[in-house]
């Protein structure tokens, strides 16, 4: 096991696609794009781009990192799905990272890792507690608040965070979702089922 792994990490948890690469203990490549939608599409040819740049191929990995929300829980499916799937077929670990995790990586001394959602809410984790949804206003009552709003920074986090666990890590990544989905249910009448 190399002492310096090299760690593809990406995230797909807000309104972006982002990915980087870190090699020798350096962030070697790191990407973003903001989009609302297509990060599906996007993601693979994303973190191909990330590769090809740092003159790095899949094989050289030594494991994948990927940020596990709070966030768009469709993004977080994508995220988590892929990064589950890279380390299946690449036979390497996949480390999952939580968006607190990588801001307080990034917060300054005395900042609170906020993660913005809808409704002029904000996720937030205080130490030694669970993670909450609350008002911004709520939020802003606990002291000075923190948003990365540079996802190619929280994209370098998630992979120097992957880089300090790859080798402990013993389950796959799973989503962190804080609150229940908001789409409605189907309105579509269940097809019919015959006997035959």
């Amino acid at each position: 096991m190399p002492s310096e792994p090299t760690i593809l990490a990406f995230d797909t948890s807000a309104a972006h696609c982002a990915a980087a690469l870190l090699r020798g203990g350096e962030i070697a490549v790191s990407k973003a794009e903001s989009m609302t939608r297509g990060q599906a599409e996007r993601l693979m040819p994303l973190l191909e781009e990330v590769l090809a740049e740092a003159d790095c191929a899949w094989q050289d990995l030594d494991a994948i990192g990927v940020g596990v929300g709070p966030g768009n829980f469709t993004g977080i499916r994508i995220s988590v799905s892929a990064a589950r799937g890279l380390a299946l077929g690449l036979a390497i670990p996949a480390v999952g990272v939580s968006g607190f995790e990588a801001l307080a990586d990034l917060a300054p001394d005395g900042e609170i890792p906020v993660i913005v959602a809808p409704r002029d809410q904000v996720y937030v984790q205080l130490p030694g507690s669970s993670p909450q949804l609350k008002s911004r206003d709520e939020a802003e009552s606990l002291g000075p608040l923190f948003n990365c709003s540079e996802p190619a920074s929280q994209a370098s986090a998630i992979a120097r965070i992957a880089a300090q666990r790859w080798a402990t890590v013993q389950e796959p990544p799973a989503p962190l979702y804080i609150r229940p989905a908001d789409a409605a249910p189907s309105r579509d009448v269940p097809p019919v089922l015959l006997d035959g």
